[in-house]
């Protein structure tokens, strides 16, 4: 309680342990089947998944998963049984369109007797990419930057990256039929919807190309036209929940943003301090959610209303960040977590008592090496005496060069799983 700082590590790290595989695979370990087991999987959290299924499993297996550049060893490594390729994120890359063809050539040729286990977690939908016939890398890559500077929520994105895959949207699993395919799934979703966790590649939802095409109109995402094409074909559908291949597949949501949310409340509560968890789906652009969540410190702080001080206010979900400095001179960087904080300190600021911490469970928010930052009332303040400008700053998505300058960053580095953000208001 007198170092907000270490307050807020200790949160974040009881968040991220409720979220470990070694932890939580064992509870979820599929029956034996008759013929063989074949392990596929992609996403941040992949290889402590896989290391953790691995580790558990006392038959034979074999298996392929695909993580991100710099966590699986580099390319030739394994987690035991099962070989690890590595590709880029957020932006897919070759090593990646590689890695989907791994994937596919790993659950082809197998019989009723078979068994795939899917490890996804938050990331899959960079990792693998798998551009459709008419399409190319480059296409795909110019899709998914659309997509990412658009401000749409991580559910609208992944519906049209579906739509615009060979892979995603349950297409893997059909690849695999008449192998039954169970799906071990770690969150970062808002709702903990599994099929648009790394946009489902074993897992179909009820969304269509024509949902796909309302959402390029809603956000007026300028898709390349190949893209479009695409999405205007019967082609472009994909598999449905109720799709005759898919019966008898199971998942299962093992680890989420509501699970580690309440690791964080325990952790508070341990330490002297009472927790509210105001949601764990919160959604929406990153600045305008850190408006309604200093609001409501601003009021327990001067009213001790609705909560009273001291308390810890917690909430999960994703943000958006909608670039507005794409192409203009000095434009920024930072993830959505850096402009959550930002935005939060020029609402309370000059508000004693007010603490803030917003970080990614996967340890690195946006394109950066750091997974957050800590703010409070003082931070517009600090940054102004070392002259900058916050409000010129958040105008250009610089969040983490503001934070960067007053040593305010948080870097825990990868955590090897994914929930999403954690985002912590001490009001003291």
């Amino acid at each position: 309680m007198t170092d907000p700082r270490t307050f807020f590590t200790v949160l974040f790290e009881a968040a991220v342990a409720a979220a470990d595989p070694a932890v939580v695979i064992r509870d979820f370990l599929p029956g034996r089947p008759k013929g063989r087991v074949v392990v596929v999987g992609a996403g941040k959290a992949s290889v402590p998944m896989a290391a953790a299924f691995d580790a558990a499993w006392d038959g034979p297996l074999t298996g392929i998963i695909v993580t991100r550049h710099g966590q699986g060893g580099g390319r030739g490594g394994a987690c035991g049984r099962i070989a690890v390729l590595e590709a880029a994120h957020p932006v897919p890359d070759e090593a990646g369109l590689e890695a989907s063809a791994r994937l596919f050539e790993a659950v082809r040729s197998l019989g009723p007797d078979d068994l795939v286990v899917a490890l996804i977690s938050g990331g899959g939908s960079a990792l693998l990419p798998s551009p459709p016939p008419g399409m190319s890398l480059a296409d795909e890559i110019a899709v998914n930057e659309a997509l990412l500077a658009s401000g749409a929520p991580i559910s609208a994105m992944n519906t049209v990256r579906k739509h615009l895959s060979a892979i995603k949207g349950g297409r893997l699993a059909l690849a695999a039929h008449p192998a039954k395919v169970v799906t071990l799934v770690v969150s970062d979703i808002p709702g903990d919807n599994p099929a648009f966790v790394a946009s489902g590649p074993t897992v179909a939802d009820g969304a269509s190309r024509r949902d796909a095409l309302a959402i390029v109109a809603e956000y007026g995402l300028a898709l390349p036209d190949a893209a479009m094409r695409h999405l205007a074909m019967p082609a472009a559908d994909a598999p449905l929940p109720d799709d005759p291949r898919l019966a008898g597949n199971t998942v299962h949501v093992i680890a989420s943003a509501a699970r580690s949310l309440e690791a964080a409340a325990r952790a508070a509560v341990r330490h002297g301090v009472e927790a509210v968890i105001l949601s764990d789906s919160i959604e929406g652009e990153a600045r305008d959610v850190a408006g309604v969540h200093a609001a409501i410190a601003r009021e327990i702080a001067l009213r001790d209303r609705p909560f009273r001080k001291p308390v810890v206010l917690l909430s999960g979900g994703e943000t958006t960040v909608t670039i507005r400095s794409r192409g203009s001179p000095g434009g920024g960087r930072g993830g959505r977590n850096g402009e959550f904080l930002l935005a939060f300190a020029l609402a309370v600021d000059g508000h004693a008592g007010i603490h803030a911490f917003a970080a990614d469970t996967d340890g690195i928010d946006g394109t950066g090496d750091n997974a957050g930052a800590f703010a409070d009332g003082t931070s517009a303040g600090r940054m102004r005496a070392a002259g900058l400008d916050p409000r010129a700053a958040l105008a250009r998505n610089d969040a983490f060069a503001a934070f960067a300058a007053l040593g305010d960053l948080f870097s825990p580095g990868p955590t090897g799983t994914n929930v999403n953000d954690l985002r912590a208001m001490l009001v003291r």
